[in-house]
């Protein structure tokens, strides 16, 4: 049986995703955020879930480092505005493999 059955039998409830709370956070911050900022804002006093939850969304990248003491460097996150209607090549593209031949019938 897997874990959300057991938790669902057990009736405990699972937590509420935050992925798309935190994407309009960062896409409303015209600088970006720390995982310190997003924790802080979301209210939680965990920023190892918040940094768990960070890498596992889709479309946010380290935008720059910023130093948050000496020698210590946090990662400032940004999200790319992802287009209603991106446009999908029409052909399907075929690597084709080139082979040098020095006239000898043998690969160079």
């Amino acid at each position: 049986m897997s874990g959300w059955r057991k938790r669902q039998i057990l009736g405990k409830t699972m937590r509420k995703s935050r992925h798309q709370i935190i994407r309009n956070m960062l896409l409303a911050s015209k600088d970006g955020m720390t995982i310190k900022e997003i924790a802080e804002t979301l209210g939680d006093h965990c920023h190892k879930s918040v940094q768990k939850t960070v890498k596992l969304i889709h479309g946010l990248y380290i935008d720059r480092w910023t130093v948050i003491k000496k020698g210590t460097y946090a990662a400032v996150y940004v999200c790319v505005d992802v287009p209603e209607n991106a446009p999908h090549p029409t052909e399907r593209y075929l690597p084709v493999s080139i082979w040098r031949n020095n006239g000898t019938g043998r690969s160079v």
